[in-house]
């Protein structure tokens, strides 16, 4: 697949498939695959919002999963524009699959997977503070200072109070 052309364009998916092998006998042989996600195809623009929709075990998790490589796709390509990886002479545009370790660890500081369950999502035992600066601390983005005065402007932001952030989910 060629590199998308229309500017605005942030992910391109296409063809993506993710099959998971099924072993048998002593000698874990593999029989067969579950074929969790299979020529899933769509776009999204910069600005809109996408949900993926659908019943219990349909794969959706497992393709927003895929699209970040925390699993391997089995195939299909994934483009994506990257303000940090690309260079300002193309589309903005990166092969997803083409990028190595360190780059994806760079790639998923700019896009992620937001689950609208709570319940299974945020850990009960984290403070609505360490929830939100965990990819602070994880990807070294400043002091603690920094950190919670990031984690006050973003609950400003959809309308909760900074005393919000030493409470639990529940």
């Amino acid at each position: 697949m060629e590199k998308p052309q229309e500017n605005n364009i942030l992910l391109e998916v296409k063809g993506l498939k993710k099959f998971f092998p099924i072993t048998a006998g002593l000698m874990r042989r593999t029989v067969g695959y579950v074929r969790a996600v299979d020529d899933l195809n769509f776009f999204l623009r910069e600005g809109e919002t996408l949900g993926l929709v659908g019943e219990s075990g349909c794969g959706k998790t497992t393709a927003g999963r895929t699209i970040l490589r925390l699993y391997e796709p089995s195939a299909g390509e994934i483009y994506f524009k990257s303000r940090v990886l690309s260079s300002s002479s193309d589309t903005g545009m990166v092969n997803v699959r083409e990028l190595d370790r360190d780059q994806m660890k760079v790639i998923r500081q700019e896009m992620a997977m937001i689950f609208q369950d709570p319940v299974g999502s945020l850990n009960p035992r984290m403070s609505v503070y360490d929830i939100i600066s965990e990819p602070m601390v994880i990807h070294k983005k400043g002091d603690s200072h920094q950190m919670e005065e990031t984690v006050i402007q973003l609950l400003e932001r959809v309308g909760l109070r900074p005393d919000h952030m030493r409470r639990y989910p529940h």
